[in-house]
């Protein structure tokens, strides 16, 4: 007879063991119950979420946890980024994104900014971290892939909501190169086709009250990232916060949005707020120096460890010596030199302008909170209910000596590159009520953002503009100049007007050399059809548009040939495919587009709507599309073109149709007056469950821009609401 004395042994051993643990999360739900019971989140028929707490922390938890009801698989995913924990989940080809992350974010550094932080901001996060964890305890069949417990300090790893943060200017490859010592022959892999970048960046407009026919300052948010980047939600509190906005996933502030008085909208930059120096490496005594000036000093060097997930499920450590000098990390070698990175990494301050911006009420409180000088990636478009229009560029921007060039690696030993500080927010390009009445950003330079009375580029030094022009400012000029009487649907109008204004400047050129080909050339009968089809065009996207389609393919597949010529002269790419792309390339290029066209689709004459398309079929953070699923028509183009509205769209392995990933996600034009009244749409739906109603409920509206109302107020809410309720907790 076996004895049941190990069992019951074991068992009391089991209830010890895990006794303490029980007790410990004893005080957590009970002060989840707490917080829970001072939030209400109330759902819209869109299934957007307006969150309402007493304190402000109460509705930083009600948010989180509604964040996370609505898509906790990419708030969990942008946190293994943030942290440098993406190769835990994703395995090797994570690997090295993590490392560059890890050479900037440092957990033990980032729980001592958590420890010093202001009180206000620690009660934020602890109700940041509470909402998760709360969300996690109450839906037990949610599977985290690696983050099953957040902690405060972990908001401060992803501080700055943009896309694109100043990090990603570090090649992984090269990454790979220096600190894997692996030849650059062996990091050979699938590199996609120019054509494929999407321009990133974004549309900011604001109208003053004087071109409005309410007399009341208008505010287009039109950011331009990855669709599904950012969730649409309102939240209050008995504090003062009310705001409404693009929130980016697994972040507690409105990132681009509004208040009762205030707007604001958020343009990636072209300042250079990111440089690179060129260190001089000397070994002396087994230990490695820098030349800087007269002087050596030496190298610093850390260990960091990542955890690397394998095929099996299990986890090896992959362990690294990095370097860094006073300029910052070293990230590659270049031509005998090691380059290091300069650029913003100031957590603590960049969250708490985050936040407090969204509690502004006036231009003189936003600029108080732009004083913390921690936003680096983006310009700023404002208005208020004051009337006020402004544009601001970066706040943080370091003083340097304009006879080097930053745009490519300075001397690190020559003292003289050094930064010297930061500059006065006053001393960079800005603007406050001009007398055009209306201001824009199209991630061009702010040399034209207010038209003739933009800031001169003769004031200011060549480190505050690396774009110059691009096509989409053209053509804001063109939609904004000798208009009066905007409203919302004319500003909205404006955001999605058709024209493309890189296509008339491309085409006549294009024309031109077909109509000086001989009469003997066998392409002048081959292209005749297309090039008539494209004379008659008026460069308007639409969905049943064919010249679009054919442009559009045109444009791509000589944007692919351009980019390949040598630009050394310092010209655009436009100025490439205009000039020095050539007539020959010029008309093979659309002899490959009809070709292509007739392959896939029967005819070069194919209406735009039937080859770019919006599917989202599945909740998966890179999806994979099919011809054979259901998709809708997009009418607007690339933004490369000069399209206001931007869908990023190409081809996919198996796929003959283009799919967009990018472009509008979140588009919302607000007017300001004696009550804040808006109209937003986002693309596909709310929810990244493709089971829920929301998934994908707005992709119609979406593709014709047609914007819905925005409930900003309790009588506007009234009537669509589809649930009310307090965060489930266990």
């Amino acid at each position: 007879m076996t004895s049941r004395r190990p069992m019951l042994f074991a068992a009391c051993l089991l209830a010890i063991a895990l006794a303490p643990s029980a007790r410990a999360s004893d005080p957590d739900a009970q002060r989840w119950k707490r917080e829970a019971a001072a939030v209400t989140i109330v759902r819209d028929d869109w299934g957007i979420a307006h969150v309402r707490g007493k304190r402000d922390a109460d509705a930083v938890f009600g948010m989180a946890y509604a964040q996370a009801e609505d898509d906790f698989n990419r708030i969990e995913t942008n946190y293994l980024t943030s942290l440098g924990r993406l190769a835990e989940a994703e395995g090797e080809s994570a690997l090295w994104q993590d490392l560059r992350q890890r050479l900037f974010i440092d957990p033990a550094i980032l729980k001592a900014d958590y420890a010093r932080s202001p009180s206000w901001l620690k009660a934020l996060m602890d109700a940041w971290a509470d909402g998760l964890n709360a969300y996690l305890a109450a839906h037990p069949e949610v599977h985290p892939r690696v983050i099953t417990h957040f902690e405060p300090w972990m908001a401060l790893s992803f501080s700055e909501g943009s896309i694109g943060g100043d990090i990603e200017r570090v090649s992984t490859k090269d990454l790979q190169a220096f600190y894997g010592n692996d030849p650059a022959g062996a990091l050979a892999q699938f590199v996609p086709p120019s054509s494929w970048a999407e321009p990133s960046g974004s549309n900011g407009i604001a109208i003053a009250p004087k071109l409005t026919a309410n007399g009341h300052a208008l505010l287009l948010i039109n950011p331009h990232t990855s669709f599904f980047f950012r969730s649409e939600l309102q939240m209050s509190s008995d504090e003062g916060l009310d705001a409404y906005g693009a929130v980016t996933w697994g972040q507690f502030f409105i990132y681009q949005g509004f208040n009762k008085h205030i707007g604001w909208m958020h343009t990636s930059t072209g300042a250079d707020v990111v440089d690179e120096f060129a260190e001089t490496i000397q070994r002396k005594g087994g230990k490695l120096f820098y030349r800087y000036g007269d002087a050596l000093r030496p190298v610093t060097t850390r260990e960091i460890s990542l955890a690397v997930r394998q095929a099996d499920g299990s986890r090896v450590e992959r362990r690294f010596t990095v370097y860094a000098t006073h300029h910052g990390p070293v990230v590659r070698n270049e031509g005998g030199k090691w380059i290091a990175v300069a650029l913003m990494n100031t957590p603590l301050p960049a969250l708490q302008q985050s936040w407090l911006r969204t509690k502004a009420n006036d231009l003189a409180a936003y600029m108080k909170v732009a004083e913390f000088k921690a936003n680096s990636s983006n310009n700023t478009i404002y208005a208020d209910d004051k009337g006020n229009i402004a544009y601001l560029h970066p706040q943080f921007i370091p003083k340097r000596n304009d006879r080097f060039d930053y745009t490519k690696p300075v001397d690190g030993g020559d003292p003289a590159t050094d930064w010297q500080g930061l500059l006065p927010l006053d001393k960079a390009p800005h603007l406050l009520n001009p007398p055009t009445g209306w201001i824009f950003n199209t991630n061009d330079w702010p040399y034209s953002a207010a038209g003739p009375d933009s800031p001169k580029q003769a004031d200011y030094p060549r480190y505050m503009d690396t774009v110059g022009e691009n096509p989409r400012g053209l053509h804001a000029t063109r939609v904004l100049t000798g208009r009066r009487d905007f409203t919302l649907a004319s500003l909205i109008d404006a955001a999605f007007d058709p024209y493309l204004p890189a296509f008339a400047r491309q085409l006549p050129i294009l024309i031109a050399d077909y109509d000086a080909l001989p009469a003997s050339d066998s392409r002048k009968r081959r292209l005749a059809g297309p090039i008539a089809l494209l004379r008659g065009w008026d460069y308007r996207w639409g969905i049943t548009s064919m010249p679009t389609s054919l442009a559009v393919f045109w444009g791509d597949i000589l944007w692919d040939k351009a980019s390949k010529l040598d630009t050394a002269e310092g010209l655009s790419i436009y100025d490439v495919m205009a000039e020095k792309a050539g007539p020959t390339a010029r008309l093979d290029a659309l002899a490959e587009a009809a070709d292509r066209l007739e392959q896939d689709f029967g005819s070069w004459g194919v209406p735009w709507g039937e080859v770019n398309r919006f599917q989202r079929v599945d909740g998966a953070i890179k999806q994979a599309f099919d011809d054979a699923k259901p998709s809708i028509p997009v009418p607007f183009t690339s933004s490369r073109w000069g399209s206001l509205a931007s869908f990023g769209a190409h081809r996919w392995p198996g796929t003959k149709r283009y799919y967009g990933t990018s472009g509008n996600s979140f588009v919302a034009v607000v007017e300001f007056g004696d009550k804040v009244h808006a109209r937003a749409i986002t693309a596909g739906g709310e929810s990244g469950d493709p089971a829920s109603k929301h998934f994908n409920d707005e992709a119609e509206r979406y593709t014709t821009g047609n914007l819905r109302e925005v409930y900003f107020w309790p009588e506007e809410l009234k009537g669509h609401v589809e649930r009310s309720y307090h965060p489930d907790v266990p």
